[in-house]
């Protein structure tokens, strides 16, 4: 699964009928699903990924998109399309920093 699918998914999480924690659980699973397929981790704090994923629910419900916490949206569709989870970014910082900047994903077992 790539990111563009599992941003997708994530689309689809949203247009369900749920509480604020079934979707917290929904998304979890997708974003875990994309994490073995990319033979990565998510961050194995829950305090962290919790906070991660109010921040996605924050931006999708303020900007329309669950656009990663630790990017400034602009306003520039293209620019910020860039920046929806998981980002163009997170690969590169995962192999550079050994997790992505928001800290959702880190390194897999080598």
């Amino acid at each position: 699964m790539d990111r563009f699918e599992t941003q997708k998914k994530i689309e689809k999480v949203f247009e369900k009928n749920q509480d604020k924690e079934e979707l917290k659980k929904n998304m979890l699973n997708v974003y875990s699903e994309y994490a073995k397929s990319q033979k990565i981790k998510l961050n194995e704090n829950k305090k962290i990924v919790e906070a991660i994923l109010e921040g996605l629910i924050r931006n999708k419900e303020k900007h329309g998109k669950s656009y990663c916490p630790c990017r400034i949206v602009t306003g520039n569709k293209e620019e910020d399309e860039k920046k929806v989870c998981p980002c163009f970014w997170h690969m590169d910082e995962i192999k550079n920093m050994k997790h992505c900047h928001c800290n959702l994903f880190t390194e897999g077992k080598k």
